[in-house]
């Protein structure tokens, strides 16, 4: 069976305290993505100076600033993958993240779309914050942990860049509207960082119709998975 390959598109505006460590989250993985493209949404910061440093290690994109949808359809238009991986640029990979996807991809060739558990960690400039938003540290299913197939995105169409940071889920619930097989990994492949710059904080950084979708999603994979298994 031919290797799936796998597009990593990192979006970033103003990324350049944490963007390195996202990088070399997918770089260091055991089955690393065979091109990592980071997308600059117009930063204004040391952005392109960090990335520069990867040299040919990555693909560099500069987009005027458009939001992190359209930096995110930006690196799906440019991908060349059987497979787009999405990593935001203040996040971290555990290094078998890839490979455990990737491994169900193979057992299953119906597979669309597959999603892990992330734990939130909290930078020293909101660790207030931890104890108040504890139940979220203990691990959940993760937007930010998305990997699909990149012929998905002419069926279902880009993500929505009008919905700010609800277009991930948002576009994997409108292909599964459309039928697409997804399903989540019950292990924790993703450290989601928590900084006093993220889109979203309060809330563990979910409201409560991202976590009706994303309950939503976990029974869903549970019965498909039910289904695979029968």
């Amino acid at each position: 069976m031919r290797r799936l390959r796998v597009s990593c598109v990192i979006p970033v505006y103003n990324g350049e305290r944490f963007l390195a460590e996202a990088i070399d989250s997918a770089l260091g993985q055991s089955h690393p993505p065979e091109e990592i493209l980071v997308i600059d949404d117009g930063s204004t910061d040391g952005t392109a100076r960090v990335a520069a440093r990867y040299g040919s290690c990555i693909s560099y994109h500069r987009q005027q600033n458009a939001g992190p949808a359209a930096a995110r359809n930006r690196g799906v238009r440019s991908a060349r993958g059987d497979l787009v991986a999405i990593l935001d640029a203040d996040d971290v990979w555990h290094p078998e993240k890839l490979a455990r996807q990737l491994a169900r991809f193979a057992e299953r060739p119906e597979l669309g779309i597959s999603m892990t558990w992330m734990r939130n960690f909290w930078e020293s400039e909101v660790a207030h914050e931890e104890t108040e938003y504890a139940r979220w540290s203990r691990g959940s299913l993760s937007i930010q942990s998305l990997v699909a197939r990149r012929e998905l995105f002419e069926a279902v169409g880009p993500f929505d860049e009008e919905a700010q940071h609800k277009d991930v889920i948002g576009w994997v619930m409108r292909a599964r509207h459309r039928g697409v097989v997804f399903e989540a990994i019950p292990e924790v492949l993703v450290d989601r960082r928590v900084h006093r710059s993220n889109m979203s904080r309060s809330r563990g950084g979910e409201d409560a119709s991202e976590l009706l979708a994303l309950a939503r999603l976990l029974i869903d994979s549970r019965r498909d998975h039910d289904l695979h298994q029968a």
